[in-house]
């Protein structure tokens, strides 16, 4: 049976070219992931706060280096497509950044992100956020650009409406994490906001 419409990305959008860098035009550039990225990463997972916003541990360096072939295969594949939040000048890992959940004939996708510890306060997630979604939005032509996080979770809340993502609601009792059920926060960005 065929569709009344067509896709809205084609298969193909993101994978026929190669996975861009971006910056946010203020000190910060979202670059691919590197192998030599593994240790600020792990680094990064030990983080108590890490831990407690987000379902996944780092074991060991190899794990970590397992997550960044898998990081950088995932643009081919059109899996999802995940970045470093980096220093402009120094190449400092301050984050991650990703677009997950892509439905590309839907023209959707969903934003997901961490910082480090000596990032968090400073604006870093917020800026990250805002430069891909202008690139998701206006550069490759998504529709709409989802958002979650644990309604718990005040500072995630800040960012997503520093980005200009719009609350649209909770979904109750929607992710399990160590500590038991989370309600999370739905955000949104649609083209022409």
């Amino acid at each position: 049976m065929p569709f009344l419409t067509t896709p809205v990305l084609p298969a193909g959008t993101l994978a026929r070219r190669p996975q861009p860098t971006l910056s946010t035009r203020d000190g910060l550039v979202l670059r691919p992931w590197r192998a030599e990225d593994a240790p600020a990463v792990y680094a990064a997972m030990q983080d108590p706060v890490m831990q407690q916003w987000h379902l996944r541990s780092a074991e060991s360096m190899a794990e970590v280096a397992g997550w960044i072939e898998q990081w950088q295969a995932y643009w081919a594949a059109e899996h999802s497509v995940q970045w470093a939040v980096v220093h402009e000048t120094t190449d400092e890992l301050l984050g991650r950044m990703a677009l997950r959940q892509l439905a590309l004939g839907d023209g959707c996708a969903e934003i997901a992100y961490w910082t480090v510890a000596q990032a968090r306060g400073l604006g870093v997630a917020a800026r990250a956020a805002t430069a891909l979604s202008h690139w998701a939005l206006d550069e490759i032509g998504f529709h709409r650009l989802e958002l979650l996080h644990a309604a718990a979770n005040e500072a995630s809340c800040r960012v997503a409406v520093k980005a200009g993502f719009t609350l649209e609601g909770t979904k109750r009792s929607a992710l399990l994490h160590a500590d038991g059920w989370h309600d999370m926060h739905l955000h949104a960005r649609v083209q022409g906001d």
